[in-house]
């Protein structure tokens, strides 16, 4: 199957968008987004993505946002099977990968139980692209040979993870949204044996205008004195202190 055919009538593009600069997009997503009759979007994908739309194109805003009004996962899935049955040339366009975190899954399912024929493409994932960009390697060969890619929806006291498990197995952990629950997340991480002088960094907007780094330890993101607001990407281990600024003089 050749991924940037045009889509078919009646068929859904499950398309990966990226941290948010559309020169990351894949040559497929951008071949999509530019041709397509619906776009059924999500709120963390950016303004250069969607402007890279067909003017024509019907755009449906699907994002989901903690704490604000929004459609439900259920609501999502039924209105892309409604525009699919309708015969309209579908992009599912979702912020980073589609199946990292993105309920991509559940969109696939649902298309599938309904018939209507779909189709993948992956787009660069943001717990990856953003330490990248700010120059921390994810894998360091003299650091860490694991890594864990976490929600950070899970510090409550019902939480799925266990903690000393993670701490034990993996060197290196990256947290989605986690922005909100930083000091609940460090705090359990600290509780479970981590050094509070772990090194933390908290990247906001990864490769958009807006973006901002910061950087401080285990203990102080406790203490709420590392600033992080949503959406931000959270990478905590020793990579941290491997980092190499290589955008600043550019």
């Amino acid at each position: 199957m050749q991924l940037d055919a045009p889509l078919k009538a009646g068929e859904v593009a499950l398309v990966g968008a990226g941290p948010g600069d559309a020169s990351l997009l894949t040559l497929a997503a951008a071949k999509l987004i530019g041709d397509c009759d619906v776009i059924v979007f999500d709120a963390l994908v950016s303004d250069s993505v969607m402007a890279m739309a067909d003017p024509k194109a019907e755009k449906i805003p699907a994002g989901k946002r903690g704490g604000r009004p929004s459609a439900s996962q259920r609501d999502i899935c039924e209105i892309l099977v409604q525009i699919a049955q309708a015969g309209k040339r579908v992009v599912r366009l979702k912020g980073g990968d589609p199946f990292v975190f993105g309920r991509g899954g559940e969109e696939i399912r649902a298309l599938s139980e309904a018939g209507v024929q779909f189709r993948v493409i992956p787009g660069i994932t943001s717990g990856v692209a953003a330490p990248a960009m700010a120059g921390i390697p994810v894998t360091d060969r003299l650091v860490n040979g694991s890594l864990a890619f976490l929600t950070g929806h899970e510090a409550t006291e019902n939480s799925r993870m266990e903690w000393k498990a993670l701490v034990r197995a993996f060197p290196v952990l990256i947290f989605y949204m986690a922005a909100k629950n930083l000091p609940q997340i460090a705090k359990r991480l600290v509780e479970a044996g981590l050094g509070a002088a772990t090194p933390v960094a908290v990247i906001f907007s990864a490769t958009l205008a807006d973006e901002t780094y910061s950087e401080g330890t285990l203990a102080e993101a406790v203490n709420g004195e590392i600033n992080a607001k949503s959406p931000s990407i959270v990478i905590i281990g020793d990579v941290v202190s491997e980092r190499v600024e290589w955008r600043k003089n550019r």
